[in-house]
């Protein structure tokens, strides 16, 4: 009889009892010469002792600022040294950090704010095309709790990390030691199907164990570098990155602000990382680079043996190229989301390339995966598809202030659903085969259609609007919109989507395509039947 798809995960190593604090004191002890930070762009880097230092310095100035034990601090900003600092900062006095999406527009940053009644932020004056300070300034009548802005490039931020006192020191020293590694200590914003984004509650115990153990399974040492051009807003930055790294006494290394191949490849060869991280399009552009620049010839990127690619399947041809032409022999594949701190299955460095491809690995230690049927709840037989469960001590305290949302995504058992459809083979490794509520990956980004609709229904032209993922050689998916308009209305394009989305939602989310009908097609019991209309879209795009 097939065996049930059930999995549990090794029990070594054994899961850090500590805060994320008492770890980096720990890390500093045993490494204080090693370098702890780079920031390429901004031509500085950081021993751990330096480190260390810089953060209880902030954390001493937070204090100052009036930030207390649970207060909730928004962190709105690239990826920067900054980022990193304010991370640990607020780790070491258990003020709760909010991550911002740095591509967040008004309308966006506003709900942020509310809903998680954030009372002060730290954020990048401004970003490309984002003003920062300024949607900060035109928010602030709108968010009551918001009591102080502090931008980075101001004053008022270098104040914060003067030379600390004795008593301060001893201050941020006693509130550490107060703490303990079940409380909150970050929310991370993800939609759902309502439309509504919800604030995934981590702990200390969450985010300091996941980031531990998923560097553990490739490896870590004191003795490797990390190139990291993912998001820091994002768990696959600041946890499957930052949290590994100084939990092993690695090196953290920046290579830009956002994603660019060049600065990428530049900051491995320059500083000689040894991991790189990113989305499977990530990787195809900086292969495309090499291929521009005849392969290795302006890079050297002999130093890498491993890293992490996760965010969407990864293309055999690009994991092959990866492997060979970067070097990243050990590379692994993980599989996750933000309620679970972020990672529930991993790929082992010595899997063969087709289980590094065609799966998302087996569960991790600690942790405990099954595949059930989503309308009874009963566990599958391995080789079935159902949807994708997970329990330990990776799943998220809730939602923040969404009891209700909080118990329809935890049973009373404690397994988190994840909404991912699912198939376990024989030997425990699993593939995701699809989702339930219809999230849509493009380039790593994932994208809940029903948020998007929400905001399509303000547009005065559209009765109504379904948002779809469809196939797209660049991205993995694209975002399509089907719209139902209003009397009188004759057209709409993608022009006149794309002008009325501009600035209040962010660019990722704007539909790319539009096409406009009459009826949705439903099933006999009224709901839209999206599978069918993915599979006309295909035909109407040609694709």
């Amino acid at each position: 009889m097939t065996e049930l798809a059930y999995a549990v995960g090794e029990d070594t190593p054994a899961l850090l009892s500590e805060t994320i604090g008492a770890t980096l004191a720990r890390t500093v002890e045993n490494y204080g010469d090693n370098v702890a930070l780079i920031d390429a762009a901004a031509g500085r880097q950081w021993t751990y002792t330096e480190f260390h230092r810089d953060v209880r310095a902030l954390a001493a100035g937070l204090l100052r600022l009036g930030v207390t034990t649970g207060d909730r601090v928004g962190l709105w900003a690239p990826n920067r040294f900054e980022w990193v600092l304010t991370q640990y900062a607020t780790a070491e006095i258990g003020a709760i950090l909010v991550n911002l999406n740095p591509a967040y527009r008004q309308n966006e940053i506003e709900y942020a704010l509310g809903q998680s009644e954030i009372g002060f932020v730290f954020a990048a004056e401004r970003f490309k095309d984002s003003a920062y300070a300024s949607m900060l300034a035109e928010a602030r009548p709108n968010c009551p709790d918001l009591r102080e802005v502090v931008l980075f490039e101001a004053p008022e931020w270098t104040a914060l990390l003067a030379d600390p006192t004795a008593d301060e020191l001893a201050r941020v020293a006693e509130i550490g030691a107060s703490l303990t590694p079940d409380d909150p200590i970050n929310i991370q914003y993800t939609s759902g199907t309502t439309g509504f984004p919800k604030g995934a509650t981590l702990t200390h115990r969450n985010i300091a164990n996941n980031g531990y153990l998923v560097g553990e399974l490739i490896n870590y040492t004191d003795a490797d570098r990390i190139c990291l051009p993912v998001p820091f807003y994002h768990c696959f930055g600041m946890v499957m990155g930052n949290l590994a790294a100084t939990s092993h006494g690695a090196a953290m290394v920046i290579p830009a602000p956002a994603f660019d191949p060049a600065a990428t490849l530049r900051a491995v060869s320059e500083y000689r990382c040894t991991s790189l991280y990113g989305v499977p399009t990530m990787f195809i552009a900086e292969l495309a680079l090499l291929d521009s620049h005849g392969d290795a010839s302006d890079y050297d990127l002999s130093s890498l043996r491993t890293g992490i690619m996760a965010g969407s399947p990864c293309p055999e041809h690009t994991m092959r190229q990866v492997v060979d032409r970067m070097h990243m022999r050990e590379v692994s594949i993980c599989y996750g989301m933000t309620e679970t701190s972020p990672v529930s299955t991993q790929t082992r460095i010595d899997d063969p390339l087709e289980l590094r491809v065609g799966t998302v690995g087996r569960v991790g230690p600690h942790l405990e995966i099954k595949v059930v049927d989503p309308a009874t709840g009963e566990t599958l037989r391995r080789g079935e598809t159902g949807e994708f469960c997970t329990r330990g001590y990776s799943v998220m305290k809730g939602y923040w202030n969404q009891p209700e949302k909080t118990a329809e995504a935890i049973d009373t058992d404690g397994w988190m659903h994840t909404g991912d459809l699912a198939v376990m083979d024989d030997n425990g490794y699993v593939r995701i085969t699809g989702r339930i509520k219809d999230m849509v990956i493009r380039g790593g980004e994932n994208i809940y259609p029903r948020e998007i609709e929400e905001f399509l229904y303000t547009h005065p032209d559209i009765l109504d609007a379904q948002v779809i993922g469809v196939p797209d050689a660049k991205y993995g998916e694209e975002l399509m919109a089907w719209v139902r308009l209003r009397d009188g209305v004759s057209d709409f394009t993608e022009d006149d989507l794309r002008e009325f989305a501009t600035g209040k939602i962010a660019r990722h989310k704007i539909p790319r395509y539009v096409h406009v009908v009459k009826d949705f097609p439903m099933t006999v019991t009224g709901k839209v039947r999206k599978v069918q209309m993915r599979a006309e879209s295909v035909e109407i795009l040609g694709l």
